[in-house]
């Protein structure tokens, strides 16, 4: 009776049938949406139909995953890896992990992780390297990565940009731009051929290089050190009051005269003007140095090199109160023996940087007998 009367009262605020009947606000407004009567039927527009589409073809394709995997969504993590990983590139990562629960980081990180030796990745690799040379040769070295990308998506690839651009730098595609010769030229000069591979098998394989200084008596003083990435071992150091050229040129004279590198060497270094200039690197190619550079404002290409300077600083230069520049040389020079000589590091399996070079050219020296 009460839902009914209230119904019926037209003209009147919700506020006023309330406040007559004695009950809530809110319970009279449910009352009028419960018992409020369908005068019309809900359109059916375009964006329902495209929502309802793509939900039936998301559906569609996870029904197709389901057949085609030989697991389902209740089988252990790596099992469902394995076969969502066949299909990779044929469906999208999120079809994909939403068919077999499993969540789009931890297969991005399977992927990632086996990708150097996986070899449903190399053929991808290979396929698209192909392709995409084929694309820019046809289309007479115009077109970037993006043009590129955008053909293979026409013809029915599913690929990123990012995924075509780090393939092209790879193998040193550049298309032709107006009026960027000089830029083109530059950037050719400049590749970062080292790419954070610390690791390396044999001595004088790649060498790393860094500047820094050290503020005494209100003066800079420069210090420029070479580190050879196979063992740790710092080379070669100067120290100078002028941050030049001329002072990291003589560093590497002074790591070439004591290691006596072969040709091929990788002499990684930042992008530094000590660096960059036409006569360090046309000393290092005299010298059969490839030279390798970091990305510009990413310090991690280089953390090797940075990594001795703050060892150097933080356990001695730091500690001590530093009377003469005489003292201050001796110091960086006796820390550089305790570096190479004492202190272990623990990417070489805590041993020294002499003893771990020690121990290969006698392993070596052993296996040539």
């Amino acid at each position: 009776m009460i839902i009914s009367c209230s119904l019926n009262l037209s003209g009147e605020s919700v506020t006023f049938i309330a406040d007559e009947l004695g009950i809530a606000k809110s319970t009279l407004y449910n009352w009028i949406k419960k018992f409020k009567p369908v005068t019309e039927e809900k359109k059916f527009i375009a964006k329902d139909f495209n929502n309802l589409k793509q939900r039936t073809n998301r559906q569609s394709d996870m029904i197709e995953i389901l057949k085609t995997v030989e697991c389902n969504a209740h089988s252990p993590l790596q099992e469902k890896l394995c076969e969502i990983e066949k299909l990779y590139g044929k469906y999208s990562v999120h079809v994909l992990c939403d068919a077999l629960n499993i969540p789009r980081g931890t297969f991005y990180n399977h992927i990632k992780r086996n990708k150097r030796d996986n070899v449903w990745y190399k053929k991808r690799r290979e396929y698209f390297c192909g392709e995409i040379r084929r694309i820019f040769e046809e289309n007479n070295q115009i077109f970037g990565a993006r043009k590129i990308a955008a053909v293979l998506r026409n013809n029915g690839e599913q690929v990123s940009n990012k995924y075509v651009r780090k393939l092209t730098v790879e193998m040193n595609l550049n298309s032709i731009r107006t009026n960027s010769k000089k830029e083109y030229l530059k950037d050719r000069r400049k590749r970062n051929i080292l790419k954070q591979q610390f690791n390396v098998d044999k001595p004088n394989t790649a060498w790393v290089s860094d500047i820094t200084y050290y503020k005494y008596n209100d003066k800079c003083f420069f210090i420029c050190a070479i580190t050879d990435l196979f063992s740790r071992k710092v080379i070669a150091y100067k120290i100078s009051k002028n941050n030049s050229t001329q002072l990291t040129k003589s560093t590497v004279k002074i790591a070439i005269e004591s290691r006596h590198p072969n040709k091929g060497l990788i002499f990684h270094n930042d992008h530094g003007a000590n660096y960059t200039s036409a006569t360090f690197s046309k000393y290092l190619t005299e010298n059969g140095i490839t030279q390798s550079f970091s990305k510009v404002r990413n310090p991690y290409d280089n953390s090797v090199a940075k990594s001795f300077f703050s060892s150097l600083k933080r356990e001695e230069l730091y500690r001590r109160k530093i009377k003469s520049e005489y003292e201050l040389k001796q110091i960086i020079c006796d820390y550089i023996d305790f570096y190479n000589n004492r202190r272990p590091h623990a990417t070489i399996n805590y041993k020294t940087p002499n003893q771990y070079e020690c121990e290969y050219f006698g392993n070596t020296e052993k296996t040539s007998d």
